[in-house]
């Protein structure tokens, strides 16, 4: 079975040859090309085709469609980055931020198109049931973010809503990847299944550890600016358990740090650090990171395939211990 590094040069192949720099008019095209050469792990593309292997022997039925997964998750990032007010994004400029809100807004609506475009180039067999998937992964993540948007002006969210959140906003599309993949490999419904729910268990997993590294993370090797969810007001899991386990006055604490709009922001991401490390909700996030890294490992074991599913195991592992 391909390993890791041999399915993310296939993925940057095939997005150095996408040539969209060259097309015009250029404020539409040269955005899109930016974002997709900033870099990152490729994990969505590179699981989608490492489950077509497992039951194909092979990636390439799973190529296209692969790419039109990095290429609609790279358009949720440049939305999402001007709905956050960004300014990073793999500590470059955000795209936004590099040209302006309108050819952002605009370049990404013509990602979404394109995706769909890949999407359609494999199997003709294939197409429909694709297309079906595709369209309801996309759908449930517009619903996560317009429930994490919501989130910001509410003070009564649950940790259950916020998990639900991350699923749809998150985790549908790391488990969508590997449905895709694995029905590209033509494996049975039941298996397509199965990787559907490790995909969705790690990438809720992945979402808490990447809240955890928003907070405690290094801001070289994240690449975004530590702190941003606290100075955005997002509930996030370390916020809520923190509002859950305080008492009064760290509750109120919290509370009125995250209404305030004229506080320094160094001051701010400072104050709420130092109520989570009281708290040791960084702890508490990382055991939470294990708890759904182990419900995905327990999916993955069920799997039945003609190949070895250990290349996604110390994949899966890898991403859940990853500083990025």
């Amino acid at each position: 079975m391909l390993h890791f590094s041999e399915c993310k040069d296939i993925i940057e192949q095939e997005i150095a040859n996408i040539g969209l720099s060259e097309k015009s008019p250029p404020e539409l095209y040269q955005p899109i090309s930016y974002i997709l050469n900033l870099g990152g792990k490729r994990i969505r593309p590179i699981l989608s085709l490492m489950a077509c292997n497992l039951f194909a022997g092979d990636v390439k039925p799973a190529i296209s469609p692969s790419l039109a997964i990095e290429v609609f998750h790279n358009f949720t990032l440049l939305h999402d980055d001007i709905m956050d007010k960004a300014p990073l994004r793999r500590n470059k400029p955000t795209v936004h931020k590099k040209w302006n809100e309108n050819i952002a807004i605009l370049s990404g609506d013509a990602m979404s198109i394109l995706a769909y475009q890949y999407l359609c180039k494999t199997n003709v067999e294939f197409i429909p049931e694709l297309l079906t998937i595709f369209s309801q992964t996309a759908l449930e993540i517009c619903e996560g973010q317009q429930l994490d948007m919501n989130f910001e002006t509410r003070n009564n969210v649950s940790i259950n809503e916020y998990l639900d959140m991350i699923r749809l906003k998150t985790a549908v599309l790391l488990g969508s990847s590997l449905q895709i993949g694995a029905l590209c490999g033509n494996a049975p419904f039941i298996e397509t299944q199965k990787l559907y729910n490790f995909g969705v268990a790690l990438g809720t997993a992945f979402q808490l550890q990447d809240d955890l590294l928003d907070t405690f993370g290094n801001e070289a090797e994240f690449g975004k600016t530590i702190g941003g969810d606290i100075l955005a007001n997002k509930k996030t899991f370390l916020y809520l358990k923190a509002i859950e386990i305080s008492n009064e006055d760290q509750r109120n604490t919290l509370e009125k740090i995250y209404t305030e709009t004229s506080v320094d922001s160094d001051k701010k991401i400072k104050n709420v650090i130092s109520i989570f490390n009281d708290l040791n909700i960084q702890t508490i996030t990382t055991n939470a990171v294990e708890k759904y890294t182990h419900q995905a490992m327990e999916f993955l074991y069920s799997v039945i395939s003609p190949y070895s599913t250990k290349v996604l195991e110390k994949l899966a592992l890898e991403i859940m211990d990853r500083k990025a």
